[in-house]
């Protein structure tokens, strides 16, 4: 079933290649989850398709070998295994294959993803390629936070953006492509971001979620284990943990911000001698866990990091 949140994008791509004016270089810029990588598949497809007529097709030899990764015309780049980040090497590898000419006689593909992974080197030998592109060539770079990239990509590419769906249309098409399932709860949890949800079992989101919410009050009142508990959320689902951890603080400055002692406890939390989580101290905490889930893909020592957020929720004793 195809995503109709990226229709839109679907249709400008395909108006670009049959008008003859499809772009070299291609920066998918996705929010997490909305399915960045599922419309560069797309795209992939469109134009190694048998069919340019009918493009994509669906049906031809060519789109089944993208839709399986095995087209000999289409070249994917990502993290390897245990590694955070896209190096040289691989950057390397791909201008050198694009370089080549095509086994059909068309276009070659390659496909990025999370581009914003690249470290300065690789973006470096990336952009020699975007640079001096070989002819019938198409480079697709899918990113959530492309800030990370160099300017001097950036400038390089047509960027191609893609909105989260409504929670409507991510629960339409997660069952489906998945059949029914608590979608609703699930992406109650992870917000809508269903290609996210797909990889995920509901019912192990909704444990994770009733999981985090037990241990997050515990460490409120000062009854929890700041260390086991980082320790165990760094090894198991650090992501998924991470946001179910946003919403709870989210939720927890909404009641206080609704609450009529809301005022009184902004005023409280400027004195040192304030006890527990504090509207205040909620905000600088949720900024703090927004932080780590952007890092997550770089090297770190998570449950470090993970136990210096949590003791900022232990109360602090009062004279």
């Amino acid at each position: 079933m195809i995503p109709v949140w990226l229709e839109a994008q679907m249709r400008r791509l395909r108006a670009a290649f049959e008008a003859g004016r499809m772009p070299h270089a291609l920066l998918i810029h996705e929010a997490p989850g909305a399915g960045g990588e599922w419309l560069a598949y797309w795209a992939a497809q469109l134009v190694l398709c048998a069919h340019p007529e009918r493009a994509p097709c669906g049906a031809c030899v060519a789109c089944g070998h993208v839709a399986r990764l095995q087209h000999p015309d289409l070249a994917l780049l990502g993290l390897q295994e245990r590694s955070t980040q896209i190096r040289i090497e691989q950057v390397r590898e791909l201008a050198a294959d694009l370089a080549l000419t095509a086994h059909q006689g068309g276009y070659k593909v390659g496909i990025l993803s999370p581009a914003d992974s690249m470290n300065r080197f690789a973006a470096n030998a990336l952009l020699k390629t975007l640079e001096e592109p070989p002819p019938r060539t198409l480079l697709v770079l899918v990113a959530s936070v492309p800030s990370r990239l160099p300017a001097t990509i950036l400038s390089r590419c047509q960027r191609l953006p893609v909105h989260s769906p409504s929670r409507v249309q991510a629960v339409q098409w997660l069952t489906a492509t998945h059949g029914p399932a608590d979608w609703q709860d699930a992406l109650a949890v992870l917000g809508d971001a269903p290609f996210i949800a797909a990889t995920l079992d509901p019912a192990t989101i909704a444990q994770t979620a009733a999981e985090m919410r037990r241990e997050l009050e515990q460490l409120a009142g000062g009854s929890g284990d700041p260390a086991g508990s980082a320790e165990r959320w760094a090894r198991s689902e650090p992501a998924l943990r991470l946001t179910c951890f946003e919403n709870w603080l989210t939720e927890r400055i909404r009641r206080g911000l609704l609450g009529e002692g809301a005022v009184a406890e902004l005023r409280a939390s400027a004195h040192s001698g304030a006890s527990g989580l504090t509207i205040r101290g909620a905000f600088e905490l949720l900024d703090g866990v927004r932080e780590l889930r952007a890092s997550l893909d770089v090297p770190i020592n998570r449950g470090v990091a993970l136990e210096a957020l949590l003791r900022r929720m232990a109360p602090r004793a009062t004279a």
